[in-house]
């Protein structure tokens, strides 16, 4: 393995991630670890519309379907089964099946971006509207009552695997979520260098061309949209494990609206950018909630104008462009991957 830009990427990332698992609930008390997880949680959820859309050029406004269908799905199962082990991974397997089946109608149907995001969109209110009309006795999966707007109170935590009497404490969590963003961090990062990850990058810069050298692109689009849906869904399990409630709001608009803000400010075509966008605009939301100084959706308009306005490339593409000037280098792929670049870079 060279020691490149990009294999010292990760090394740091693998590094800060197991530095953070670790060393965070050393210095920080229970509270803070509890609002950091559900961070984390909303960081994973990002980088699953960083994905889609940022490297597969694919806008995405159904990214809080496959977010609420992994919570869903968990919570049905766990309370029919008794045991979290199966229903973890069916909080996978839906929303990435469901991705599939949804994107097979759009990319073998050869939508165009406008319509993908249409039909994106009109799914997601669709899901929200028939959740939200689900408070009926008839609405029952099973020993799980959907609960429509009331939502479904008291979902079961994680336990160990095929121990179900040993349910995972709140602190444990932090590990569980902590351990997720970093393996998926890591492994994306693996993949986007991969031949799969530079073909990806390749026919958002130029379909038609990724097309006519003989690639499927309607395939890779196909693939890269499923794993952005599973990694949505295993983000929806944690939110519910860590909540111990969802309702029809996790399908929400302003959920969606949300997720694409994290993507805008944190920077898109990076995996970082909006990792850090999600855990920054988090805890702003959640400080402005408790000293109710301004509506928190009247700020994150604000700040998404703002970066729009004046800082259109992102948070993180902004201050690498900052430091690459001051270096007087070239822009490091490792850490920005403009199509180009992610193409050219990596091993084969």
């Amino acid at each position: 393995m060279r020691l490149d830009a990009d294999n010292i990427g990760l090394i740091v990332a693998a590094v800060g991630g197991l530095a953070l698992l670790f060393g965070l609930p050393l210095v920080v008390e229970l509270f803070t670890l509890l609002q950091f997880t559900v961070y984390i949680v909303m960081a994973i959820l990002a980088l699953s519309l960083a994905l889609i859309w940022g490297f597969g050029g694919i806008l995405c406004f159904g990214q809080a379907v496959f977010f609420g269908l992994g919570a869903y799905a968990y919570t049905i199962a766990v309370f029919n089964i008794g045991e979290s082990t199966v229903p973890v991974l069916l909080s996978i397997v839906v929303p990435a099946a469901f991705a599939a089946a949804l994107g097979y109608f759009m990319f073998y149907g050869r939508l165009s971006d406008v319509y993908m995001g249409v039909v994106t969109l009109v799914v997601t209110l669709i899901f929200f509207s028939f959740m939200n009309h689900t408070a009926g006795e008839e609405y029952r999966i099973g020993a799980s009552r959907l609960g429509g707007f009331n939502g479904i109170p008291a979902i079961p935590p994680i336990n160990m695997p095929g121990d179900p009497g040993r349910v995972l404490w709140p602190e444990e969590m932090y590990y569980v979520a902590m351990g997720s963003l970093t393996a998926i961090y890591i492994g994306l990062r693996l993949l986007l260098r991969s031949h799969f990850g530079r073909v990806i990058v390749a026919i958002r810069e130029n379909e038609t061309r990724a097309e006519l050298l003989g690639y499927d692109v309607r395939l890779h689009k196909l693939l890269i949209f499923s794993i952005g849906g599973a990694i949505a869904g295993l983000a929806g399990c944690l939110f519910a494990n860590w909540n111990a409630f969802v309702d029809p709001t996790v399908f929400g608009l302003g959920q969606t609206a949300q997720i694409i803000i994290w993507v805008i400010v944190g920077g898109l075509g990076t995996l970082i950018g909006p990792v850090i966008g999600a855990m920054l605009l988090q805890y702003i939301t959640t400080w402005l909630g408790t000293v109710e100084v301004a509506n928190s959706s009247l700020v994150m308009g604000a700040i998404l104008v703002v970066f729009v306005l004046l800082v259109p490339r992102g948070l993180v593409p902004t201050l690498q462009l900052l430091w690459q000037k001051l270096r007087g280098g070239r822009s490091d792929p490792g850490i920005v991957a403009t199509p180009r670049e992610a193409v050219e870079s990596g091993d084969d």
